[in-house]
């Protein structure tokens, strides 16, 4: 029978967020300065072998899901070798991707051969000028590339676009006009603190609540969908549409109670939650010399003593509340 680990809170973890590296090509607003962060020196990385070590581990803790994000994953090199061999790993059934689609296009091909199960594409506005003012960067085109690569491969894909206030809200319907001829889920996520200057957004202009009934005035046929278990989305389609609308409460964090998923950042920091400044860091405890037992021990510690959410986990902060580190450095 298959391992199950359940936390202090009795919520099912079989998820694993594992961001690859720091470094991004795009120097969206809401993640980090224009400037750019000081990026973790490479050999501060876990190197394709920690990592390679560390799933297969946790596999056999009952983690079933692995969810590889940066940055943007495919800035770093070999990552398609990294890939393959991850889809590889005896008990992980799914092998999801967030990418901001500007590297993408040419291995669409690569990785639905090997395995991967689908891919959310970070897109916040489809008007390039204002791809431009949020991103930073002039590359909209290779974005749209990617998305028609997705499509046409047929690999399940996500559109995940962050609504900020005074900068994107008109792209909402636009965005899901996008489910009318195209079998995918758009997916409005509310803005959150983490964009590297210790900017704080006490008061959210666009909470889910909020965009589902701006949604609602010009489709009021939109349905609500039942939302799966572990759902971190509030799910919808409208009537005659091949694809779906989600809206993620990211910091309003209404769906804490059900969270499956633990974060591993670049240089190896554990995550419980998105919130929290980090647990502890495998890469020293695997650099050490810890044995798989040691390293199983340590996990199902943290496991075992995980905040009931997103806001007790933020309270408990030791370095810097409220929280407001580069989403890069954490695992977007």
């Amino acid at each position: 029978m298959k391992r199950k680990v359940y936390d202090n809170h009795g919520r099912l973890i079989n998820y694993v967020r594992l961001a690859v590296t720091d470094r991004c090509n795009l120097r969206c607003f809401y993640c980090m300065p224009e400037e750019g962060i000081e990026y973790v020196a490479k050999e501060d990385l876990l190197t394709y072998e920690e990592m390679d070590r560390l799933i297969t581990l946790l596999a056999g803790m009952g983690i079933e899901k692995v969810r590889i994000t940066g940055g943007e994953p495919f800035v770093r090199k070999d990552m398609l070798e990294f890939l393959f061999n991850l889809c590889k790993i005896p008990g992980i059934n799914k092998v999801n991707i967030t990418t901001n689609g500007t590297l993408t296009a040419p291995i669409v091909g690569d990785l639905k051969k090997m395995g991967i199960h689908s891919v959310n594409l970070s897109l916040d506005t489809l008007d390039p000028d204002r791809f431009f003012e949020i991103t930073r960067r002039n590359v909209f085109p290779k974005v749209m590339e990617t998305f028609d690569a997705l499509i046409n491969h047929g690999m399940p894909t996500k559109i995940n676009a962050v609504i900020m206030d005074g900068k994107n809200t008109q792209d909402i319907l636009p965005m899901v006009q996008l489910t009318k001829d195209y079998p995918v889920s758009v997916r409005f996520i509310e803005e959150m603190p983490f964009n590297g200057t210790g900017d704080y957004y006490p008061k959210l202009e666009w909470n889910y609540q909020r965009i589902i009934e701006h949604i609602r005035e010009s489709y009021p046929d939109l349905e609500k969908l039942p939302d799966p278990p572990n759902s971190t989305s509030y799910n919808y389609q409208i009537p005659g549409h091949q694809g779906s609308i989600g809206v993620i409460a990211a910091f309003s964090r209404t769906f804490c109670g059900t969270c499956n998923r633990i974060r591993i950042t670049p240089q190896g920091m554990l995550k419980t939650c998105l919130y929290d400044d980090g647990v502890f860091n495998v890469r020293d405890i695997i650099r050490a010399g810890a044995t798989d037992e040691q390293l199983h021990a340590t996990f199902a510690e943290a496991i075992g003593n995980r905040a009931k959410n997103g806001f007790e986990a933020e309270k408990n902060r030791q370095f810097g509340f409220p929280a407001s580190e580069s989403m890069s450095t954490i695992g977007g």
